[in-house]
């Protein structure tokens, strides 16, 4: 791949612009309509503690659970093989006892014993949404402030608008599929906050490096030409980390699978928009030469040695 024949990215970008405009108001549409699906950290319940005398199998823990009518059970190890953590809706004080009489029943074998009880209110649940809604938006706020000084406002404003769409694209799956959203999976978000931008600065500092380096091309061409020069680096990035975060659907066990799949889909959604949104959001702007020379003081010309 060289600089004779960079791939013309920017010639589908209308059908792409289409393409995001419509994903992004399904996903403003489900946010509006269905919600997050909040867990117990957003929206209350009951945490047990259980202590096996032999190790456990957590499947089977979980439908054993099921089977006794706990159907929105959240089951996790909890520090030695033998310790099991149980998320529970609801504040019953008896809760506690009941689930350790289901298991004991539906597993005699292995004694069980509550180790502990404790109910997490939803006041509780709802400043944790809060903060962490607030926290994105902090995150988003810096994120615009450092690329505007770091490059120029029209770089400010394209990166956040594309990290804008990976954190709806994101919310907008967990909403329509109405999949389980909880503190592990805002973690997950705002880590896709990260990641966008770094993939989105390569491409930047490419284009204004290439802005000096390219001076017969317009801005379109040198997209092409800046994007093709970091795409195996973006590739490479990318893949590995989509790699990485398939294992983790695959062999995290279900308390990460909410963390991994908020991940998949936001690395994949950064590498589409820094070149589909970013970038385009660059020639909507025109972008020029002129926007990054640095700006003269007049009284300093002015002056005569």
């Amino acid at each position: 791949m060289t600089m004779k024949s960079p791939i013309n990215f920017m010639r589908i970008r209308h059908a792409a612009f289409a393409v995001t405009v419509l994903l992004t108001l399904i996903s403003l549409g489900s946010l509006a309509v269905k919600g997050l699906n909040f867990g117990l950290d957003f929206t209350g319940g009951t945490l047990i503690e259980l202590a096996y005398d032999k190790p456990t199998d957590l499947n089977q823990v979980r439908a054993q659970l099921q089977s006794a009518g706990f159907k929105e059970a959240m089951v996790q190890s909890f520090g030695a093989t033998t310790d099991v953590l149980v998320r529970l809706p609801g504040d019953d004080p008896l809760l506690g006892n009941k689930v350790s009489t289901a298991l004991q029943q539906a597993d005699s074998a292995n004694g069980i014993k509550v180790q502990r009880v404790e109910f997490v209110g939803p006041t509780v649940g709802e400043e944790l949404r809060d903060q962490g809604g607030l926290g994105m938006l902090l995150a988003l706020a810096g994120v615009m402030l450092y690329v505007a000084f770091r490059f120029q406002w029209k770089f400010g404003l394209g990166a956040i608008i594309s990290l804008i769409h990976d954190v709806i694209i994101t919310l907008g799956v967990f909403s329509f599929f109405e999949i389980n959203f909880d503190l592990t999976v805002l973690a997950a978000v705002l880590a896709i906050i990260g990641y966008s931008l770094n993939d989105t600065i390569v491409v930047f500092d490419r284009v204004r490096e290439n802005f000096r380096l390219l001076r017969k091309a317009d801005l379109i061409e040198n997209i092409n030409i800046s994007t093709t020069q970091t795409l195996l680096r973006t590739l490479a990035t990318s893949v590995s980390t989509l790699l990485a975060i398939t294992a983790l659907m695959l062999f995290g066990g279900e308390n990460l699978w909410g963390f991994s799949l908020a991940l998949f889909i936001g690395v994949s959604a950064g590498t589409y928009s820094s070149v589909y949104i970013a970038c385009i959001l660059l020639v909507w702007l025109k972008l020029d030469r002129e926007d990054l020379m640095p700006t003269v003081n007049a009284e300093a010309v002015d002056e005569r040695p």
